[in-house]
């Protein structure tokens, strides 16, 4: 099973904390359409023996299309691809562009899952991170989606500046009360060259707290595993069932095409990645090029890639499949990489499966790297 991602490179306006690729100018959205759909028909060979699971419209803001865009996308992939009979077909959405006849419009189309970028029911906080919608427009926009649709995600961010757990509580207790099926959640983090790594430097606004930002994720889990909530990855929140299987096919190392400027496609065997320049990619697609480039993954890049996916999620490392596919010293080295962890109560063994303990799970990415190979080719 396999997945086509679609990157939609445009936005309203500009989040404070965002550093994907984007435009804000719209001039060329019916060029870009078309080039996706031109992308996906150059590259359909990848895909020959390969049956597509999963169809998901990410960005910048794929909302800003028009449901007749989103249906010619659609029916490009299936076009150029063997997708099952159900697949889950997700819709990327700001607040402010979802209203009663937009939603209803799209509960008539393919798209049976909507990901709703919230990330706060608090005024100030939208106003902080430049959101395009206010909290009157989330909460709206949830009553009426909730109503059309039964998959839906939003996106909650914590470890604001100056976000009480109280406040943080009450953001969870809101997203609760619409009985979502998924959050996705991530700790607020300053990239450089955007907005908010400009504020934090100039002073305007206050550094980011790590240890804050940690009681914010332990509160999560714990409130909504309280609610019925699985954690299966570690920003990832689902009820049974409801696991986006887009993120499953992620973090499981499944393949997937990314389509359009600065999306990333995975083979098992080789990861590439588009230009992150929409003229760029517009002129290299209208003389039938993909603007590519390819990193063919050693077996050691494997190896780290399966240790940073494994440890994020709830199925783990499989000690077994380290020792059949990258052979003994691997396995040795896994060990004795591991140890400390283990013996600090961050990671554990169960089945002979490693996993992150509750306690390590906010640090998962740090202890993965720990537990990197740099070469042993």
């Amino acid at each position: 099973m396999s997945g086509i991602y679609i990157h939609i490179p445009f936005c309203k306006q500009a989040c404070h904390y965002c550093d994907f690729h984007f435009s804000t100018s719209m001039k060329k959205k019916e060029e870009m359409v078309l080039a996706l759909a031109k992308e996906m028909e150059l590259r359909k060979d990848e895909f020959q023996n390969e049956e597509v699971e999963t169809i998901y419209f990410g960005g910048g803001t794929p909302s800003v299309l028009s449901i007749d865009d989103i249906r010619f996308l659609i029916h490009s992939v299936y076009k150029n691809y063997n997708v099952i009979e159900n697949p889950e077909i997700t819709l990327e959405a700001n607040p402010d562009d979802l209203d009663e006849e937009t939603i209803l419009k799209y509960a008539n189309s393919p798209i049976n899952r909507l990901s709703i970028g919230i990330q706060s029911f608090f005024e100030d906080d939208l106003q902080l991170m430049n959101r395009a919608h206010n909290s009157e427009e989330a909460k709206r926009c949830l009553a009426v989606a909730t109503q059309y649709f039964d998959n839906i995600s939003i996106d909650l961010i914590y470890g604001m500046p100056n976000m009480s757990n109280e406040k943080w509580l009450q953001n969870i207790k809101t997203a609760l009360s619409f009985n979502i099926p998924h959050i996705s959640s991530y700790a607020l983090t300053v990239e450089p060259k955007t907005a908010l790594y400009k504020m934090i430097k100039s002073e305007t606004i206050s550094t980011l707290d790590d240890d804050l930002a940690q009681q914010h994720f332990h509160i999560l889990i714990d409130k909504l595993q309280e609610n019925g909530f699985v954690h299966y990855e570690l920003s990832n929140f689902g009820k049974p069932d409801y696991f986006s299987k887009n993120n499953i096919a992620y973090w499981l190392g499944k393949k997937y095409i990314g389509i359009g400027p600065s999306a990333h496609s995975f083979n098992g065997k080789s990861r590439s990645w588009n230009v992150s320049n929409n003229s760029l990619y517009l002129k290299a697609i209208a003389e039938n090029k993909v603007p590519s480039e390819t990193e063919i993954l050693s077996k050691t890049d494997q190896y780290n890639e399966y240790i940073m996916t494994g440890l994020r999620t709830i199925w783990g490392v499989s000690l077994d499949k380290i020792e059949t596919e990258f052979g003994s010293r691997y396995l040795e080295y896994l060990h004795q990489q591991a140890e400390k962890y283990i013996s600090d109560n961050l990671l554990t063994v169960e089945n002979n499966i490693l996993k992150t303990t509750k306690k390590g799970k906010f640090l998962s990415d740090g202890i993965a790297s720990d537990l990197f190979l740099l070469n042993l080719e």
